[in-house]
């Protein structure tokens, strides 16, 4: 089908389907097509395709079914556009990705595809870490560790690591407060001693210890940091407009009158 077919038989659509998306996203490519998406890469468009994904959390964080819809939509046409490139290099299409992921779902559900009972969502997850470790030939604890993606948010990368590796955990919330304040003590004593480095490497071991003092109390360390940002601006926001009642210019308070409205808003 040439370039103009295919132009009017999605043209004369009232309705679309994900093969439709396909086609759209191979006449935006393709000569006389859109000149930005032309010159897109999966380098270029990285980026686009991390936000989409922030946007579709946001979407389900605020239990919005439209806007997951919609959110969900722009995910999709990230996916369609990488795979539309890897048609174009001559390695993969959108129905050759469709088709491997189809693959592994019918292989890690055993339970459900074949004879393997699993009566119990710790049993299937039991069972797809044997599979997918199977899959990609991951025969030590270290191989598990190394494949978690270092792209992750640092926080979720550590508490997946600290999740791995349980066998070398804690073995009480008591152990792991006793580290935490262990950890505090080194970053107080690289500061004393000015190295800045020394300061870096302490501050990520006591972020390390602090996400898996969370995984012990089964808290999503993610999760919690989000919410206490959000808390934090709400604070600020109050503290900055109990000084503008004042008359007062925040930035130019002095130490003490900054702590005392702080004080007041956070009992607010």
């Amino acid at each position: 089908m040439t370039r103009d077919e295919k132009m009017q038989q999605i043209l004369q659509k009232n309705a679309y389907r994900a093969e439709d998306l396909v086609t759209i996203v191979e006449l935006l490519r393709l000569p006389g097509g859109c000149p930005w998406d032309m010159e897109q890469t999966h380098a270029s468009i990285r980026n686009d395709l991390i936000e989409e994904t922030y946007e579709v959390i946001e979407a389900i964080d605020k239990d919005d079914p439209a806007l997951l819809r919609e959110e969900l939509g722009d995910v999709l046409l990230q996916v369609a556009m990488h795979a539309q490139m890897e048609r174009e290099a001559g390695r993969c299409s959108f129905d050759d990705i469709a088709n491997d992921i189809c693959k592994k779902m019918i292989h890690r559900h055993p339970h459900v595809f074949g004879d393997v009972k699993a009566e119990t969502s710790d049993a299937v997850l039991a069972n797809w870490e044997v599979i997918k470790s199977e899959e990609k030939k991951r025969e030590s604890v270290t191989d598990k560790l190394s494949a978690i993606p270092r792209q992750l948010p640092a926080l979720m990368r550590a508490a997946k690591v600290g999740k791995k590796a349980a066998m070398l955990d804690f073995p009480d919330v008591a152990s792991v407060c006793d580290k935490l304040r262990e950890e505090l003590a080194e970053v107080e004593q690289a500061l004393g001693a000015g190295d800045a480095a020394a300061v870096e490497e302490e501050i990520g071991d006591l972020l390390l210890t602090a996400a898996s003092l969370s995984r012990k109390l089964r808290v999503d360390p993610e999760q919690a940091l989000a919410k206490a940002t959000d808390k934090f601006i709400a604070r600020f926001a109050k503290v900055e407009g109990l000084a503008r009642a004042e008359g007062a210019d925040l930035a130019q308070m002095s130490v003490d009158a900054r702590e005392n409205l702080w004080k007041i808003a956070k009992k607010a």
